[in-house]
């Protein structure tokens, strides 16, 4: 088995267009879609591998996928291996090595999937396989996740009656990142604080939404009567569309609804830029976070598994 890189050739990129496993359970990028982000430069040749047999017909396909400004791809969007190939875990988990060996990093590979996905048995094995392939490859850490997503038929969520927001300086918006990450139920924050100083964690966090297309001018400090830090509100955006991004309240105010307040300010802001979807993730073990999306009129759209590499140390 060969694995090598797309080139600018011309057949390389109809190879790229073209899916190698048809009949595969998982949901796949179409042609289209994949010529609009290759046309975006989101997907590029080098971040687009193949998996090619002896007699040089490509029997497994790999893309990576980043912003256009990326020096490096953010994470595998798409993986298909053809039924011919073999055991699809083995071709898969030599292609994403491959990828990894070039890229000098290990990016987290996505896959969307639908809601109830382990009652389908011929979608659950092709799940297996590449939890299998992507463990081979270094991305043992596995992470499921409710894509949620609010569009204007639903209800607009209230507005804030206890709290209120305002504009901070960076040094307050990392404070309050530190605030938040003590007890934290995402699973990612747990993993990086196993490893990591609280401080060093909060200071990724704001860089990543720093370096998302949301504006830094959007966040918000949410703040009690009294004064007091009550949140955080990192409204957000993606290359597609408006996002929550990130929000959270200080551990000795949870459970007290104000999550609410937080999540209704992030999606009346939204909405009041004229968002026609805004979108939302979390862990499917965050039930409390999971429920105010819920009451927010905030509707499951697919499951999310993350595959990712362990926490360093």
């Amino acid at each position: 088995m060969r694995f090598r890189p797309a080139t600018a050739d011309p057949t390389d990129l109809d190879r790229a267009l073209t899916d190698p496993g048809p009949g595969d359970p998982v949901p796949a990028l179409g042609a289209g879609k994949i010529r609009e982000e290759l046309d975006a430069h989101r997907f590029r040749p080098e971040w687009t591998w193949f998996a090619e047999d002896g007699d040089g017909r490509v029997v497994g396909r790999a893309l990576w996928w980043g912003r256009a400004d990326s020096e490096r791809p953010i994470a595998l969007d798409c993986l298909r291996i053809a039924p011919e190939a073999g055991d699809p875990a083995d071709v898969a988990a030599g292609l994403l090595a491959a990828g990894h060996a070039a890229f000098g990093t290990a990016p987290v590979y996505n896959a969307s999937l639908p809601r109830g996905w382990r009652d389908d048995a011929a979608l659950a094995a092709a799940v297996e396989w590449r939890r299998e392939a992507g463990a081979r490859a270094g991305l043992s850490s596995v992470i499921e996740r409710l894509r949620y997503e609010w569009t204007p038929a639903a209800p607009l969520p209230a507005p804030p009656r206890r709290l209120t927001f305002r504009d901070g300086t960076d040094e307050e918006f990392l404070e309050a990142f530190v605030r938040l990450s003590e007890g934290s139920l995402d699973l990612h924050t747990q993993s990086e604080l196993r490893t990591a100083d609280a401080r060093d964690v909060a200071r990724a966090d704001m860089d990543f939404y720093l370096d998302c297309p949301g504006e830094r001018s959007w966040w918000r400090l949410a703040h009690l009567p009294d004064g007091a830090l009550a949140g955080l509100a990192v409204p957000s955006a993606t290359p597609y569309h408006r996002n929550v991004g990130y929000l959270g309240v200080v551990p000795e105010l949870r459970g007290q609804g104000l999550i609410d307040e937080i999540l209704a300010e992030i999606t009346r802001f939204h909405a009041a830029g004229g968002a026609e979807r805004v979108t939302a993730t979390t862990d499917t073990v965050n039930v409390p976070m999971a429920a105010a999306f819920d009451r927010a009129g905030y509707e499951v759209t697919e499951i999310r598994l993350v595959l990712e590499p362990p926490p360093a140390g």
